[in-house]
Order: structure tokens, then C-alpha cells, then sequence
């Protein structure tokens, strides 16, 4: 089960109490530097800008694909190891808005990981150290460290030892 914490809601749907959860102008500013990061072909800079401005952990070496779309309400949730690549058109969340709830969960990335292109991980899940995650995937539970999991409903296609079996055996890293 993701670790999230529920809040609850009366009335309207929760994303209309949006401006209770969030300041405005917060979600402007952050608006702003994930599209200027979205379109940047500078990884130091992406990283910068998420450190400085969204108050992210961003780990030395790592690398977010252009396009990466980030929890825009709460960024300062997601924090991403060392050396880890997010690919390209993969959206992160922190919070989930609800019709009698809306949700928030810290998404914890290792070192290390391989996200694929067009994957979305959602609120309170962790992705251990030199995980993988597959194209396409919807990350809506944790991932062990060394995994490599797909598809959705998200699940492990190698185990860690399969993995480290699999790497050895490959002819061009042995070398």
C-alpha cells in the first residue's frame, strides 16, 4: 500500500478546496520552473532549478529527460538519488485530488534507477536503489532495490538476483 496521508473533504470535490491545500502563488512560481526545466536541454540546470526553487533532493548525476512532469502543488515531496535518469514524458506525483479526499505522499527515487519514457509514479511510493522501470509503466506500489518491473498494473518482471544473473551473462558488460 503507497504511504500517503488522506485529508478529507465536504461539499465540492477536493480539487475545488485546491487553494486550502496550496498557496497560489506557490503553484504559479512552481508552474513556471518545471516549464522552464521541461524544455531545457541542460541537465545541471534542470537540477539547479528543482533544488533551488522546488526545494527538491536531487542527487549528483542525475538526469531528467526533457519533458519530465513534476507534482506542480508539492515538488518539495519527490527526492531522486544519485546517477538515476527519469525518462522522457514521465510524470511524478505527490498528491492525488479526489472527489471526498485528496491525498499526499513523499515519492522516494534511489540511486541508481532507470525510469522509462511515459511512466507515472504516483504519490507515496519509494523506487529502491538500481531499480528499472519499464516504458509506459505505472508505478502504484513500491519497487524493491535491483527490480525491473512493467506494465499496468505494475509488476516485477525481474527479481534483483535475475537481474544481476542476466548482467552477468551479457557478453557486452563483461568486458
Amino acid at each position: 500500500m503507497r504511504r500517503t496521508k488522506r485529508y478529507r473533504v465536504s461539499e465540492a470535490n477536493s480539487l475545488w478546496h485546491i487553494y486550502k491545500t496550496v498557496p497560489f502563488w506557490k503553484v504559479i512560481k512552481n508552474f513556471i520552473v518545471i516549464q522552464l526545466a521541461r524544455y531545457t536541454p541542460f541537465l545541471g540546470m534542470k537540477n539547479w532549478l528543482y533544488r533551488t526553487f522546488l526545494r527538491m533532493k536531487v542527487g549528483d548525476q542525475t538526469a531528467f529527460a526533457l519533458m519530465v512532469m513534476l507534482d506542480i502543488m508539492f515538488p518539495e515531496k519527490i527526492s531522486v538519488g544519485k546517477n538515476t535518469v527519469i525518462g522522457y514524458n514521465t510524470t511524478i506525483l505527490a498528491h492525488e485530488y479526489l472527489i471526498r479526499e485528496y491525498r499526499l505522499g513523499n515519492v522516494d527515487i534511489g540511486s541508481g534507477v532507470m525510469i522509462g519514457a511515459n511512466s507515472t509514479i504516483l504519490p507515496g511510493v519509494t523506487i529502491g536503489d538500481n531499480a528499472t522501470v519499464a516504458a509506459g509503466t505505472v508505478v502504484h506500489k513500491d519497487v524493491p532495490e535491483g527490480c525491473f518491473v512493467g506494465g499496468n498494473p505494475m509488476r516485477v518482471i525481474f527479481t534483483k538476483q535475475e537481474m544481476e544473473k542476466r548482467l552477468e551473462e551479457d557478453d557486452f558488460f563483461s568486458q
